[in-house]
């Protein structure tokens, strides 16, 4: 029977029945979409992506913006499948749902060992020491797990070498923003649901007495890892990049230091997570970010402090002219001063102003940071994880498909979730099969042709893999870092 037949709503995953998949149309999720690549062909890289997305091209995520219940409720529902097999279809479901689950809950606890050394909000007791070589290797599988959590809950990553091309000054929230990236030893920038949102604002040609709409282009999802260059390093690489001597190095580098908050230290790695981010505002994600003056405020300020000035001295001068004793002249010299300083606290006021703009907006885009966002990359990781392997079993279990199929069978998913819930997304096919072939439900013949096990023994392979799951855990031993003995273990601050 084919998926067609079991069910109209799974009509676009599966191919049209009688038909072999080979000899169908291959359409992708838009009439005038170009064939879908086979399984296997090199993708574009994230970089590629993003530099499309930023130049204003939309491009498809493989981010799967339903939730797994949506999902298994249309993909089981009843009559969709043959020999009534939808419940058991949804059992299966909900034990990959939960296996996935218990996966990404080993790789959490990995992950927070390696990050101990490296966290900066532990309140934990230190009890192990580390050498240089081991806190290095740490560090290294540390950024991979975390990276490699983001791209298995489809983030999608921007290569910091292009993030010049939307850090400009154009700002939503009215501030001109600059941040210096090259003050980072790592730093790992990932964005998920680049969309655009509905804002309004003052315009100009409304002389400011009326709002107009406005399209704002937003990251839904922004995650950030970063970790800063000791000063030492920062220092030396001025040193060679400006050509100065060591003291004038040391002092750029420590006035540019002066913009991170003193909590914020080189040996520590910083994980942040952000919601709604305005694409021209990324930069006050970072935590050296400089507010520098716009035109307008330059303008204004320098016309009034210009103004106010110049009328100072005209006036302080005309006194001092025609003044005849002492305290006179130095009421006049005094009302000189007053005016200078007070133009000095309307700049400082100003700079306050954008301070707050900045810490207000910031507060409300804030999601989770540093442990808190593994653990919630970990949770999306496996709900995306599970979306993509119910999609692909579903097809899988009811067709008979060979491996030069498999970029057809994309588009065919692609095209279920266009046409039921109205998303284009780029569905990751080849990385639902690794895991349906590794936990054993899929398996593919010396021909090529796929075989997919059925709901009922495909349930009972999960349940299999769980029975395995504690006696083929590793003993736990550390084998990195030294115990303290006989010295007080110190606590983290």
């Amino acid at each position: 029977m084919s998926t067609a037949q079991a069910t109209g709503r799974l009509s676009a995953v599966a191919p049209a029945p009688h038909t072999p998949i080979a000899k169908r149309e291959t359409v992708g999720p838009s009439a005038t979409a170009s064939p879908v690549a086979p399984a296997g062909a090199a993708a574009p890289a994230p970089e590629t992506d993003f530099a499309r997305m930023s130049s204003g091209e939309k491009v498809r995520e493989k981010f799967i913006p339903v939730t797994p219940q949506a999902l298994m409720d249309r993909l089981a529902q009843a009559g969709a499948w043959p020999n009534g097999d939808a419940q058991v279809a949804r059992r299966l479901f909900m034990y990959l749902a939960q296996w996935r689950k218990q996966q990404y809950g080993a790789k959490l606890i990995e992950l927070a060992r390696l990050y101990e050394p490296f966290s900066p909000d532990s309140d934990l007791l230190i009890t192990r020491t580390f050498q240089e070589a081991e806190r290095a290797s740490m560090e290294g599988r540390l950024v991979a797990g975390v990276c490699e959590l983001m791209q298995q809950a489809n983030y999608t990553r921007i290569d910091p070498t292009q993030i010049d091309i939307i850090l400009t000054k154009d700002s939503h929230y009215g501030l001109d923003l600059h941040v210096d990236l090259d003050a980072f030893d790592e730093l790992e920038i990932y964005y998920r649901g680049a969309v655009s949102k509905r804002g309004s604002r003052r315009s100009a040609r409304k002389l400011y007495l009326r709002h107009e709409e406005f399209e704002v282009p937003v990251f839904q999802r922004l995650a950030i890892l970063f970790k800063l260059k000791p000063e030492d390093k920062r220092i030396v690489e001025v040193m060679a990049r400006d050509k100065i001597d060591r003291a004038t190095a040391e002092r750029r580098v420590r006035r540019m230091r002066g913009l991170i908050s003193d909590q914020i230290k080189p040996e520590f790695v910083y994980i942040k997570l952000f919601k709604n981010i305005p694409r021209t505002d990324l930069e006050m994600c970072f935590p050296n970010t400089k507010i520098r003056f716009r035109l307008f405020d330059k303008i204004k300020l320098g016309v009034t402090a210009g103004g106010g000035l110049g009328m100072g001295v005209a006036g302080t001068l005309s006194k001092i002219a025609v003044a005849s004793n002492p305290i006179a002249l130095a009421g006049a010299v005094a009302g000189l001063g007053g005016i200078a300083v007070r133009q000095g606290v309307n700049f400082m006021n100003q700079r306050n102003k954008y301070m707050v703009t900045m810490a207000q907006n910031l507060y409300s885009h804030a999601l989770a940071d540093n442990r808190g966002v593994m653990t919630l990359l970990a949770e999306r990781a496996a709900e995306e994880d599970v979306k993509e392997d119910v999609l692909l079993y579903s097809l899988l279990a009811k067709e008979r498909v060979h491996l030069s199929q498999l970029g057809e069978a994309d588009a065919a998913i692609e095209r279920y979730l266009s046409s039921t819930f109205g998303i284009e997304t780029n569905f990751d096919l080849d990385d639902a099969l690794e895991r349906l072939k590794g936990d054993g439900l899929v398996s593919v013949t010396a021909d090529g042709m796929i075989e997919t096990l059925a709901p009922s023994a495909a349930a009972g392979r999960i349940d299999q893999l769980w029975d395995r799951f504690l006696d083929d855990l590793v003993d736990g031993s550390v084998s990195e870092g030294i115990e303290y003995e006989g010295e007080s273990p110190e606590r983290l601050s």
